[in-house]
C-alpha cells in the first residue's frame, strides 16, 4: 500500500466528506478507492468490455404469458444467464433476479428486451466489474478436492 498526498479545493473536500458520510467509509482513502474501482467500472462497460451483471426485475406474475416471454429471451442470451432465481413477494408480484456475463453492449441489449416487456413493474441492471481485469487473484489456487 502506498501513502500520498492530495490538494483539493474546499468544495471538492466537502463533497469527498459527504461522499464518506452518506456511504458510512471508515476515512477519505476508501471512498478514494471507490471512486476509482466505479469510474474502473464505467469505462469497461463503455469500452463493451466482456463484464458481469445482475438484472433485477419486479413483474405482475398473472399478466398472460409474461413468465414464457421472459424464459424466451433468456434462451435467446442463453450464452450470457449464469443463472436466475425466482422469488414470489407476494399474490401478485415476483421478484427475479438474474445473474450476467458476457460483452457489455450484450448484456444491455438483454436487459433493455426484458424490461420492456409488458407487466415488468420495475426493472434495473446492476453493473458489475471487468470479468478478466483483476477480479481474479493469480495467486489464489484450490487444493485438489478428496471425496
Amino acid at each position: 500500500m502506498k501513502r500520498f498526498g492530495v490538494s483539493l479545493e474546499d468544495e471538492l473536500l466537502e463533497q469527498l466528506d459527504s461522499l464518506v458520510q452518506h456511504h458510512r467509509f471508515p476515512n477519505r482513502s476508501q471512498a478514494i478507492r471507490y471512486l476509482i474501482r466505479k469510474h474502473n467500472r464505467d469505462e469497461y462497460w463503455e469500452s463493451n468490455e466482456a463484464v458481469c451483471g445482475c438484472l433485477v426485475l419486479v413483474y405482475d406474475h398473472h399478466r398472460s404469458d409474461l413468465q414464457k416471454k421472459l424464459t424466451s429471451i433468456q434462451h435467446e442470451f442463453h450464452n450470457l444467464v449464469l443463472c436466475s432465481q425466482h422469488v414470489h413477494l407476494d399474490h401478485n408480484n415476483c421478484l427475479e433476479t438474474i445473474t450476467l456475463k458476457g460483452k457489455a453492449i450484450d448484456i444491455g441489449e438483454l436487459a433493455d428486451r426484458l424490461i420492456a416487456l409488458k407487466g415488468i413493474v420495475h426493472g434495473e441492471l446492476v453493473k458489475g466489474g471487468a470479468v478478466n481485469a483483476g477480479l481474479e487473484n493469480p495467486d489464489h489456487r484450490h487444493e485438489k478436492c478428496n471425496p
